[in-house]
């Protein structure tokens, strides 16, 4: 596979495995950085502004950590790549389960029902200051999911992990997925078609 960032370097600002994965499928080489930030004390009502204000303050705090002056400096521009993503369900915004009654009660919910992601992605050009960010929209229509399906995940433990608990990628949630309206990666996480549009915009 060709390695897209030969005229430019990546940091992708995120400790997520599947986010790495994503982008390392896209053909980007990068290195990571994790933003420690503390998501609960950023409340907003719509989700579309609560996944863009957490994207936007992970990138400022992993801003401050870096030498910015030398990215100005550079030939070759950096950008950072920072996201977030919750899960709506009936409304109501879900962020990673607190506990395994939660994510019971999550999982439960989706049984039969319906869910939706949406996840942002903030591209960030260090050399020259630019930042845009946008987000996606996925809709999710899931069959009635078993009990013991449903007890097998919470042993698994991954469902706590993730926004809303919501893993459509597990082999034993996929059988009772009826239709992704969307893309599965921005489900997992980065949307690929988005992430690219916005590096070249940054450029």
């Amino acid at each position: 596979m060709e390695d897209k960032t030969s005229q430019f370097k990546i940091i992708l600002g995120s400790s997520s495995i599947t986010r790495r994965t994503i982008l390392a499928e896209m053909g980007y080489e990068f290195t990571l950085m994790s933003a420690d930030i503390d998501e609960k004390a950023i409340r907003k009502e719509k989700p579309e502004e609560l996944v863009m204000a957490l994207a936007e303050a992970k990138a400022d705090a992993i801003l401050q950590r870096l030498p910015v002056d030398d990215y100005v400096k550079e030939v070759e521009p950096t950008l950072l790549i920072t996201s977030d993503q919750v899960v709506v369900y009936e409304g109501v915004i879900r962020e990673k389960p607190a506990n395994e009654d939660e994510a019971r009660e999550f999982l439960k919910g989706y049984s039969g029902g319906h869910a939706a992601t949406v996840g942002s992605v903030l591209v960030t050009n260090l050399k020259t200051g630019f930042r845009k960010g946008e987000w996606d929209r996925v809709e999710i229509y899931f069959n009635q999911i078993p009990d013991e399906i449903i007890e097998k995940l919470i042993e698994e433990g991954d469902v706590l992990h993730v926004a809303g608990g919501l893993l459509i990628e597990n082999p034993s949630v996929q059988p009772y997925v009826k239709q992704v309206v969307g893309t599965i990666d921005s489900v997992m996480g980065l949307p690929k078609a988005l992430t690219d549009k916005l590096i070249m915009e940054a450029l």
